[in-house]
């Protein structure tokens, strides 16, 4: 019996959700970053085996939205909860339940769908924390599984495989075997270099950044790719910072983001960067729907 289906991704930001299906896929779709609002968009991975197909939904971290483009990210992400086969719910090592996680759990005890809990970084947790943790969320009685992981060194991830599979209807391969991501590989490039302004630049400016590939284009010669970028920030001294002293900053950022995109596309690749400023385009529903993200 082939069996398939679609399990959502969620928890508040920072949990690692996007390490997990990064590990589970194999390739590097979603970004990874220690700061919030790091996935802004419902991005699909694709899990095929012989027996089953699971299509992983990547949603931004839950939270109190502080603007337009916040707002629109919890709507993704409440969206998703009932229309999937499978939540998996996912908190940290932390020993106490806080107060968005808890809000996360109120939600989520008006659903029918079914639940999986995964306690992450378990690696830093003793085994008698861990049967702490484990009993405290049993106790609510509203998870099919608790299993506690640790996405970054792959601990335990099958079996949270053989408890999705448990749980799935019987059903047809929606996509290719060899297809991991629904995401078009220039949307998979501007996460690439977002992802790299996030972990270089200062707490603030990284949130207001928006990247756009203008043009992918393939040399004549066959083995160099020409990739062109407009990155847009909010403020003309988030400007200055992006690029740095003598243009540092932009081109080790560059520089990252050209490594990792040569690993996706398995050629040498030409990435050119410019730094544009959209002010203030966060808080401006035009800009904002300009920018993909849909508001209705």
């Amino acid at each position: 019996m082939y069996k398939s289906g679609f399990v959502t991704v969620i928890g508040r930001p920072n949990v690692g959700k996007s390490t997990l299906l990064n590990q589970i896929i194999g390739e590097k779709i979603s970004i990874i970053s220690d700061k919030p609002q790091t996935t802004r968009n419902k991005i699909q991975l694709v899990y095929t085996e012989n027996d089953c197909q699971i299509v992983f939904l990547d949603t931004p971290g839950i939270q109190t939205p502080k603007n337009v483009l916040g707002e629109y990210m919890l709507k993704v992400s409440k969206s998703t909860l009932e229309e999937v086969d499978v939540v998996t719910f996912m908190v940290d090592n932390s020993l106490e339940i806080g107060k968005q996680d808890s809000g996360i759990i109120e939600q989520l005890r008006e659903i029918n769908t079914p639940i999986i809990l995964l306690i992450n970084k378990t690696d830093k947790l003793s085994n008698t924390e861990i049967d702490y943790l484990v009993q405290k969320y049993e106790a609510m009685n509203m998870f099919e599984d608790i299993i506690p992981i640790s996405a970054i060194f792959n601990n335990n991830i099958d079996r949270y495989i053989n408890a999705i599979k448990e749980l799935l209807p019987e059903g047809p391969q929606y996509y290719p075997d060899d297809m991991i991501t629904d995401q078009p590989e220039r949307i998979i490039i501007a996460e690439i270099v977002r992802e790299k302004a996030l972990l270089n630049l200062e707490e603030e400016i990284p949130h207001g950044i928006y990247v756009e590939v203008q043009e992918i284009k393939q040399r004549d010669n066959k083995d160099l790719l020409d990739v062109f970028v407009n990155l847009y920030c909010e403020k003309e001294s988030h400007k200055g910072m992006i690029i740095g002293k003598n243009g540092r900053m932009l081109k080790k950022i560059g520089t990252e983001a050209r490594n990792d995109i040569e690993k996706l596309m398995d050629t040498k690749v030409n990435l050119k960067i410019w730094v544009k400023v959209e002010k203030n385009w966060r808080d401006r529903a035009d800009k904002v729907k300009y920018f993909g993200y849909k508001l209705s």
